[in-house]
């Protein structure tokens, strides 16, 4: 098992502020971990300040986001668990193919490099930033409607209206810009290294009923893991949509996460 107080570094996606994982910490640091949240690149340290300075994050790349939490992991005493929610799962996958981390879960991680399938969701839940291309250097918000299509569809009306007051955020387009991209790009930042073999664990979590990163994209991203011979396992949650990590079922998942951590000794 690992030693009391492993650190875990829980790393948020698009549209979300860091807080958002204020449940999740309690309750790893109950199971005996050391969690942190740390934000994106120059994001304000609270929902209503994220949202009075949106151009604080503008621009911010794929790249960025990984060195600045590669940063805050190489000042950490110990390896910690990465555990990252969408292109904060994306950054998980880059950060332990890089030897980065004591194990790894990507949450509904958006696509990497090598990825094909693009269902028409995904494409609507992306239209917010993708649908001009002048907001590759800005950051964008979502309309309480965009934020119930693309995280919200699998709740009520009033949780997900709830959930988009609560936590969401101005983000970056860039990384979408990136992702979607990443396959007519030699060297893109999408690039994850699935072939190591000496990388800790990873678990790849989907909902069947996500949007913005429908579960045939995650099972093509568990795909691109078939020749390594690290641990790479991958979870269903049937129903859940993108919401899954702040929605009133998000216990459900954390304590999947719990068990998976115990099965591979972390």
């Amino acid at each position: 098992m690992a030693e009391p107080g492993t650190p875990v570094v829980f790393i948020h996606g698009l549209w979300l502020h860091a807080t958002s994982w204020t449940p999740w910490i309690d309750h790893f640091r109950a199971a005996g971990y050391a969690p942190v949240a740390p934000g994106w690149p120059h994001e304000p340290e609270t929902v209503e300040l994220a949202r009075e300075n949106p151009d604080a994050v503008a621009d911010t790349s794929i790249d960025d986001a990984t060195d600045h939490y590669a940063s805050i992991i190489a000042g950490l005493e110990r390896p910690p668990v990465i555990i990252g929610h969408s292109f904060g799962g994306l950054i998980t996958e880059k950060l332990l193919g890089q030897g980065i981390g004591l194990a790894g879960v990507a949450i509904d991680p958006a696509q990497i490099k090598g990825v094909l399938p693009l269902p028409l969701a995904q494409l609507r839940a992306g239209l917010p930033a993708l649908g001009d291309p002048a907001n590759l250097h800005r950051s964008v918000s979502l309309t309480e409607k965009e934020f119930r299509f693309g995280f919200g569809n699998a709740l009520t009306d009033e949780e997900s209206g709830e959930l988009f007051r609560r936590w969401t955020i101005p983000s970056p387009a860039r990384p979408l810009f990136q992702a979607a991209a990443a396959n007519f790009v030699l060297h893109s930042q999408a690039q994850v290294d699935t072939h190591r073999a000496d990388r800790g664990p990873l678990l790849l979590i989907s909902g069947t009923a996500d949007h913005t990163v429908p579960d045939v994209v995650t099972r093509s991203t568990f795909k691109q893991y078939r020749d390594s011979t690290a641990v790479t396992e991958l979870k269903q949650f049937e129903g859940r949509g993108h919401s899954l990590t702040i929605d009133s079922g998000w216990r459900e998942v954390a304590d999947a996460v719990l068990g998976w951590l115990r099965e591979q000794g972390v």
